[in-house]
């Protein structure tokens, strides 16, 4: 019972069941407690990234996302409700969030991450979770991290697939190093425009916020190294290897990208 000192009675009865797991304990659920995530997107993936990190007592979560919540939200975001419309999704989080546990803190950015603001703010926090649907703000995010030697966990989704990888700077691959550039205009349609299996991504979700309590924990085998794949219609997870390039612009051996570029402007020179 040692492992409970420190703790209120509230917390012992909220954490209890994870506490007593041997590689968690009561040291890894006050690490848990003093770690700092940062969610890029309050959307699909975003959403049980959310409610998962703030049950399991994350202490500090930032959520960055600019939209607010409508109806077509709703079959896969479910951090919102119908009651939430028209509502930014950060606060529509935030209340639900601070519903499963008053413990958290949460810093909500009513805004979208750009090269002017993610410096600054991904600064701030221990880890990133890429909930994004966007190429321009996966390769931003990526470099940010690896400028800041942030780890970062990526995923995505589409139709009835999903990829999680986990990225640490100086010990693997980034996220160019696997996709160098962005796909050709039309190779890769928008969920909005192909579709999306509402249920896809709070698997992938629940994937990523294992990665990152892992990671915080030090425990586990992560996805670091590895692409997962995972086909929802076959229900088959498949992994592929993952290197770093020495040749990678921003984490190879001679770097050319040393601060934030423009990157709409990236991503539309090769469409």
């Amino acid at each position: 019972m040692s492992d409970f000192g420190g703790f209120s009675d509230e917390s012992i009865r909220r954490y209890g069941r994870q506490i007593i797991l041997p590689e968690i304990g009561g040291k890894g659920q006050r690490r848990l407690l003093e770690s700092k995530v940062l969610l890029v997107g309050a959307g699909g993936l975003g959403t049980p990234n959310a409610l998962y990190l703030a049950a399991a007592g994350i202490g500090t979560i930032g959520i960055i996302d600019d939209d607010v919540v409508e109806i077509s939200n709703l079959h896969r975001q479910v951090i919102h409700g119908t009651k939430d419309l028209g509502i930014p999704k950060v606060e529509s989080a935030r209340e639900t969030m601070s519903d499963i546990n008053p413990d958290v803190n949460i810093v909500i950015y009513k805004e979208r991450i750009t090269s002017e603001n993610a410096m600054e703010i991904i600064r701030e926090y221990d880890l990133v979770v890429d909930g994004c649907d966007s190429f321009a703000t996966r390769y931003l995010v990526n470099d940010a991290c690896v400028l800041l030697g942030k780890p970062d966990v990526y995923g995505s989704v589409f139709r009835f697939e999903g990829q999680v990888s986990l990225f640490v700077p100086g010990e693997g691959p980034c996220y160019r190093c696997i996709f160098p550039e962005p796909p050709p205009a039309g190779m890769v349609p928008s969920c909005q425009e192909a579709g999306v299996l509402g249920l896809l991504p709070g698997v992938v979700g629940l994937i990523q916020a294992t990665e990152a309590v892992k990671r915080l924990l030090g425990i586990g085998t992560t996805l670091k190294n590895r692409l997962l794949l995972y086909d929802a219609l076959a229900m088959d997870f498949r992994y592929v290897n993952t290197r770093r390039d020495v040749g990678c612009p921003v984490c190879g051996d001679n770097p050319e990208i040393t601060e934030l570029i423009d990157y709409e402007e990236f991503c539309d020179v090769h469409f």
